[in-house]
């Protein structure tokens, strides 16, 4: 499993890594902080997320725990498009707080925010026009 607890000199983050199609998202959760803070590579979150719809998904795992203020996060994500970085980023949101407070991962398991979605674009085959279309088959 991709997730850790790091000791730096002054803080203690929660560290882990999302992915959903080719998104990777590699999350770093810092409890105790004064107001939320979410950053998106280096931007800040609701300029990198301008749909509501993509914003919500990133803040499921924080509303169904019930650990809605107080942490700092910086969120590095890269690779698929922007819904498919959302769900990666929620995948490892899940799993940050799964380690910072193991008492979450029974309800973030029940609604399946810690299972990846492994589900991919197939790849193109050679002699077919496409993953799986053949070209079309003439009798004579």
């Amino acid at each position: 499993m991709a997730a850790k607890t790091v000791k730096t000199k002054s803080d203690k983050f929660f560290e882990a890594v999302g992915r959903r199609k080719t998104a990777i998202a590699r999350v770093r959760i810092w409890p105790g902080a004064k107001k939320q803070e979410i950053t998106i590579n280096g931007k800040v979150f609701s300029d990198y997320f301008r749909v509501k719809e993509q914003q919500d998904v990133l803040l499921m795992p924080f509303e169904k725990c019930g650990l809605a203020s107080g942490w700092k996060i910086s969120i590095k994500v890269s690779g698929g498009g922007l819904l498919a970085q959302a769900y990666a980023i929620r995948h490892g949101l899940s799993r940050a707080l799964v380690l910072s407070n193991p008492e979450s991962k029974t309800t973030l398991k029940t609604l399946g925010f810690l299972t990846r979605d492994p589900r991919m674009k197939e790849r193109k085959k050679p002699g077919l026009k496409g993953a799986r279309r053949a070209p079309q088959w003439s009798k004579r």
